[in-house]
């Protein structure tokens, strides 16, 4: 199969700015205004014939080359999209309209296999001259049968931020450093930075991302973006290069509620070669846009995180101001603090590492080609060193491949911590109070970029024990902090999607904070 070439890789801009004119230069000659469109108000510009799956796949493309060069969210545009569409818009000419997502573009994070002329490289060099995938990911073939126009592949943190103990988020050998639309000093956060980029710059309507902790909620909440990592079984994880099955989930990521939710609804879906999502088979399939509702906040019991709060001045003062709307809202609050055990994280990260070596070596096998294992990236990697490691290693890699297999005691050990610990936490606190849902801010000011590595030591983050549960986590624009995002997540028990969907959207409602950026 021919591979397509991916973007070039463009160097840092002098001015670190988008001007004004390059935004003009990429709006210029359009009859419909793109900016922070729907799914749904592309639907009806489509019903009205005043646009066309080609000519909302065009419009996207040129965004991409004309913003690209300065924000590197978009590894490789798909050749075949513009053909796509043409077949979409066929068939909406015969009458034939598939789903609410039919002729959306969609980008993906490049760590997703797709059958088709794109690398899936999960940003690494080790993985352009394998052999491309023989099958689309599960979630792949449900946006495909749903009609959407599969645009590009984005850039992540190579290896979805799992390589080294020091590495930039959003930082790829394939595509370089991710740029936060927002401020092009500051990060955009990690793993599924490519992704928030281009929803959150207008670079495409929607996109995927994963997570395994923190990859989809953490550059959301950087780039004023939803993004919802849902419960673990919900969506395949089959056709996703992995860090650690436990954990590992597929996600939505928009620039509203209801855009996410629409998503949610094709990617959902019951995947015979993922043993997990078979329990869909017995549940009833949902229609998730049915819960956004503007009065779901009424008569809500939310739990809100207070060990969370403290330690940044200007992001208690605009959490209370939140917390102020939810009350107006109907909303009943309630503190809670949750303070993990000193051997939670330590027990997380033993997880990740044996699952790692275990996943990315059944993964390269069933892939094929030259590289059949960790101990093969492993040595890629220093054969290529100045290529993939001339700013930081790849000590997570070393450190995963040093495991001894999913039967070790030390293994087993963690996992019952992290999983059962995680789950019992969310689960008794959310009974013995009546909750709804837990909330709490997602992020602060993100760090200065800096290629050596992230200096988090002022992070906080909020992610940990929806992703070692499997439960779900959704983030929605709160506001600003010197022009910077910052979120508001709301979590709840496994397959609470529904409740918190609701409650997302008519916080978003009554908030409406989110703005475009280089608007500041």
């Amino acid at each position: 199969m021919t591979q397509k070439k991916p973007l070039q890789r463009f160097m840092r801009t002098s001015s670190l700015v988008l001007s004004a004119a390059l935004l003009s230069h990429c709006q210029s000659g359009q009859p419909f205004d793109f900016e922070e469109v729907s799914v749904s108000e592309l639907q009806t510009a489509m019903a009205q014939n005043t646009l066309t799956a080609v000519s909302i796949t065009q419009h996207y493309i040129d965004r991409i080359e004309a913003l690209n060069p300065t924000l590197h969210a978009v590894l490789e545009i798909n050749p075949e999209a513009l053909r796509l569409a043409a077949q979409l818009d066929a068939e909406r000419a015969q009458g034939n309209i598939r789903s609410p997502l039919h002729g959306i573009p969609v980008v993906l994070k490049d760590n997703i296999d797709t059958a088709d002329s794109m690398y899936t490289s999960a940003g690494s060099l080790a993985l352009l001259n394998a052999p491309p995938p023989t099958r689309d990911a599960f979630l792949v073939s449900q946006l495909r049968a749903a009609g959407a126009v599969i645009l590009a592949k984005t850039n992540l943190s190579e290896w979805a931020n799992f390589r080294s103990t020091s590495g930039s988020s959003g930082w790829s050998a394939r595509g370089g450093q991710t740029r936060n639309p927002y401020n092009l000093e500051r990060t955009a956060c990690g793993s599924s930075t490519g992704s928030a980029v281009a929803v959150a710059a207008n670079l495409s309507v929607l996109a995927v991302g994963t997570e395994t902790d923190g990859s989809i909620v953490c550059p959301a909440a950087h780039t004023s973006i939803v993004g919802l990592k849902p419960t673990l079984g919900l969506i395949s994880r089959s056709g996703i290069i992995p860090i650690a099955h436990s954990q590992d989930t597929a996600g939505p990521m928009a620039r509203t509620v209801s855009d996410a939710a629409l998503m949610l609804n094709t990617l959902v879906g019951a995947d015979p070669r993922d043993d997990i999502t078979t329990n869909m088979r017995t549940r009833t399939p949902l229609d998730y846009t049915e819960f956004l509702r503007s009065d779901a906040l009424q008569g809500k019991r939310i739990g809100v995180q207070r060990q969370l709060f403290g330690s940044d001045a200007a992001l208690d003062q605009l959490m209370e101001s939140q917390l102020e709307l939810l009350r107006t809202a109907g909303a009943e609050l309630i503190d809670i603090r949750i303070k993990p055990r000193s051997s939670f994280s330590n027990a997380e990260t033993t997880v990740l590492l044996y699952e790692f070596k275990n996943d990315m070596n059944n993964y390269l096998y069933e892939r094929g080609g030259e590289l059949q294992t960790l101990a093969d990236l492993i040595a890629f990697n220093e054969e290529h060193a100045e290529e993939e490691m001339a700013n930081f290693g790849q000590e997570l890699f070393l450190q995963a491949q040093q495991t001894q297999g999913l039967g070790e005691s030390e293994y087993l050990s963690a996992l019952g911590l992290s999983k059962a610990y995680s789950q019992s936490i969310i689960s008794s606190l959310m009974q013995e109070l009546s909750l709804d849902a837990i909330l709490a801010p997602s992020n602060t000011v993100g760090w200065e970029v800096n290629p050596q590595g992230d200096n988090t030591e002022h992070y906080i983050g909020s992610s940990s024990f929806a992703a070692t549960s499997g439960y779900p986590n959704i983030t929605v624009p709160a506001g600003y902090i010197d022009g910077f995002p910052i979120g508001i997540s709301f979590m709840g028990g496994a397959f609470s999607e529904p409740t918190l969907i609701g409650i997302a959207y008519a916080y978003e409602q009554l908030n409406k904070t989110r703005k475009p950026p280089m608007h500041e």
